[in-house]
C-alpha cells in the first residue's frame, strides 16, 4: 500500500512538473524569459528522449534553446524524417511560445514517444527572447528578424540556419500569429476568425513537386484540427475584399519559411489568431497553435518516406545543378479566374459567414528570368558580401579559366523602381555582356551554384532581383548609375 501511494506521490510531481509556466499561472500570465529557462532545463531532466541545446544568444545575452527530441542519436539514424518547427520571432506573438511549451510537455508522455520511432524532432519554443521579453514584434537591434533570413545580420537568425545547415531538415514549420482586428477590416464589417492559418512555400523556384505536395498539406491540417474543435485556413493576406485583392503568402525569401523552403525543403508557416491583447484568450490560441504543430509532427511520421524521398531527390537536382536552367528574380500574383470562398467573422452579427472574394491572386508567374550561371565571382574588396557568404555558409573557391567558360559583366544604364508586394524597392536596367579582357582571378573568390542553396545564391546575387541583396540598405551600393555591377556572372558555353 505504501508503495502504491508512493509511486502516486511521485507520478503526481511528474505530472506537476510537466504543466508549462503558462499553465501554473492559471493563463493569467505569460511565460517570462526566465520561467521558461528553468521549464526547458526542468523538461530535460524528464526523458532521456530530450535533449537541450543552446543554439545562439540574442542581442541582450538571453539563450535560444532547440529542444532535441530523439529515441537515438539526434540525426544518426538516418532511415528517419528531421522536422524543425521554430516559433516567436516576433516578440509579441506569444501564442507560439506557449503553444511550443504546451507540445514539448506532450510529447514526453508515452503515448506519443512512438513519434520518435521515424522523427528527430527540434523544437525552438522561443526565437525572439528580447522582443518577447518587452512584448515588441522587433528584436533589441530594432529588427524584424522573419525579414532577415536572406542577410543573416541579427545573430537570432544567424543561429538558426546554422543549426538548418547542421542536420538539413526535411520538413520545417515557422509559427506566428495574425492579427485580424485592424480598423480597415472593422470599417469593412468583416474579419478572419480562424484559429489557426497554414502557408505554404509560394516561391516558383521551388521544386514543383514539393509544392505539390505542400498543397495537400491544406486540407489534411484542416481536418485534423477540425476534429480537434480548432478552425483552420489557408494563410491568405490582402483585402479586404473589393478593396484590395487577396493572395497567398509571398514568395520573398527572407523570411523563415521561404528561406528553407527554396533550399527544396517541405516547409510551412503556421499563423495562429492573435488576440486583441496579448492575454487575451491565450489558452485557446497557445493550444490552436499546439495542435497545429502536433498536426504537422503526426503528417511527417504518415508520411515519412514520401517525404523524405522526395526533399532527397529534388535536392540533388540542386546539388548536381540539373534544376531548370532559368531562375525567376521578379515575381507577381496573378488571377486563374477562381473564386475564393472566404471565411469571416460579421461584425454585424457575431457570427461565422462565407464571403466571395473576386480578386483572388493565387498563382505566382516570374516578371524577370536569367539564366543560371555556373557561379558568381566576388571582388574580395567587398568584404561585405564575402561576410554574407560566409554567414550563409556557401561553398567558396579561387577560380580558374577553363577554355568552355565566359564571364560576364552587367552594366547599369538606368535605376527605376517597381511594385513589389506594396513596397517600392529599386528596379535596375541592365545590359548584359561579355568581359573580353583579361581579369585577375586573384582578385576575386568564386561562390559555384552547384551547391544546396543554388537558387538562394541567384536570386540573391542578381542586380534585378527583386528578392536580392541590392534593396537592402547594406548592399544598395552595389547599384550605381552609369558603373558596372561588381558581381561577375560565369557562364559554362556548352551548357
Amino acid at each position: 500500500m505504501k508503495i502504491a501511494l508512493l509511486l502516486l506521490f511521485l507520478f503526481s510531481i511528474m505530472i506537476l512538473a510537466q504543466q508549462t509556466p503558462l499553465e501554473k499561472n492559471n493563463y493569467q500570465q505569460l511565460t517570462s524569459y526566465e520561467e521558461l529557462t528553468d521549464y526547458v532545463y526542468q523538461l530535460d531532466g524528464l526523458s532521456d528522449e530530450l535533449k537541450l541545446e543552446v543554439i545562439e544568444k540574442s542581442i541582450e545575452g538571453r539563450n535560444i534553446y532547440a529542444l532535441k527530441f530523439s529515441n537515438t542519436g539526434f540525426g544518426e539514424d538516418t532511415s528517419k524524417i528531421k522536422v524543425l518547427i521554430f516559433a516567436q520571432q516576433h516578440g509579441n506573438e506569444q501564442s507560439g511560445k506557449e503553444g511550443s511549451l504546451l507540445l514539448a510537455s506532450k510529447l514526453l508522455k508515452p503515448e506519443y514517444s512512438y513519434l520518435f520511432e521515424k522523427i528527430d524532432f527540434i523544437l525552438i519554443p522561443q526565437m525572439n527572447p528580447d522582443g518577447s521579453e518587452k512584448n515588441t514584434r522587433l528584436n533589441a537591434n530594432g529588427m524584424d528578424l522573419n525579414r532577415n533570413h536572406l542577410i543573416l545580420t541579427e545573430p537570432e537568425t544567424f543561429g538558426l540556419h546554422k543549426l538548418f545547415d547542421k542536420y538539413l531538415f526535411e520538413v520545417s514549420m515557422d509559427v506566428h500569429e495574425y492579427y485580424p482586428y485592424g480598423e480597415t477590416w472593422k470599417n469593412y464589417g468583416y474579419r478572419s476568425n480562424n484559429d489557426e492559418e497554414i502557408g505554404t512555400v509560394t516561391n516558383i523556384n521551388v521544386s514543383r513537386r514539393i509544392f505539390d505536395l505542400s498543397r495537400e498539406y491544406i486540407p489534411y491540417i484542416t481536418d485534423y484540427l477540425n476534429k480537434e474543435s480548432f478552425s483552420c485556413f489557408e494563410y491568405c493576406p490582402g483585402g479586404p475584399p473589393e478593396i484590395n485583392y487577396i493572395r497567398r503568402s509571398t514568395f520573398d525569401i527572407n523570411d523563415g519559411r521561404q528561406s528553407l523552403g527554396i533550399q527544396n525543403t517541405f516547409s510551412f508557416i503556421q499563423e495562429g489568431k492573435n488576440g486583441k491583447d496579448s492575454l487575451d484568450n491565450i489558452e485557446r490560441r497557445a493550444e490552436g497553435q499546439m495542435r497545429g504543430m502536433m498536426g504537422l509532427l503526426v503528417y511527417s511520421y504518415n508520411h515519412k518516406d514520401e517525404i523524405k524521398n522526395l526533399v532527397a531527390s529534388e535536392r540533388e537536382k540542386l546539388i548536381k545543378n540539373e534544376v531548370n536552367n532559368i531562375v525567376s528574380i521578379q515575381l507577381d500574383h496573378f488571377s486563374d479566374g477562381s473564386k475564393l470562398e472566404l471565411p469571416l467573422l460579421s461584425y454585424y452579427t457575431n457570427n461565422d459567414t462565407i464571403v466571395t472574394v473576386n480578386d483572388f491572386r493565387p498563382v505566382v508567374k516570374s516578371l524577370y528570368d536569367v539564366e543560371r550561371p555556373t557561379g558568381y565571382l566576388i571582388p574580395k574588396k567587398l568584404i561585405e558580401l564575402y561576410d554574407w557568404a560566409l554567414r550563409q555558409n556557401l561553398v567558396i573557391t579561387d577560380f580558374e579559366y577553363s577554355q568552355d567558360q565566359v564571364i560576364q559583366q552587367y552594366f547599369v544604364s538606368e535605376i527605376d523602381s517597381i511594385d513589389f508586394e506594396g513596397d517600392i524597392i529599386v528596379n535596375p536596367v541592365v545590359e548584359l555582356s561579355e568581359i573580353n579582357e583579361t581579369i585577375n582571378t586573384k582578385d576575386y573568390v568564386f561562390i559555384p551554384t552547384d551547391q544546396l542553396k543554388n537558387n538562394l545564391i541567384v536570386i540573391a546575387l542578381e542586380p534585378k532581383s527583386e528578392l536580392g541583396l541590392v534593396t537592402y540598405k547594406q548592399y544598395s551600393h552595389l547599384l550605381k548609375k552609369g558603373e558596372f555591377f561588381p558581381i561577375l556572372r560565369v557562364v559554362n558555353q556548352n551548357k
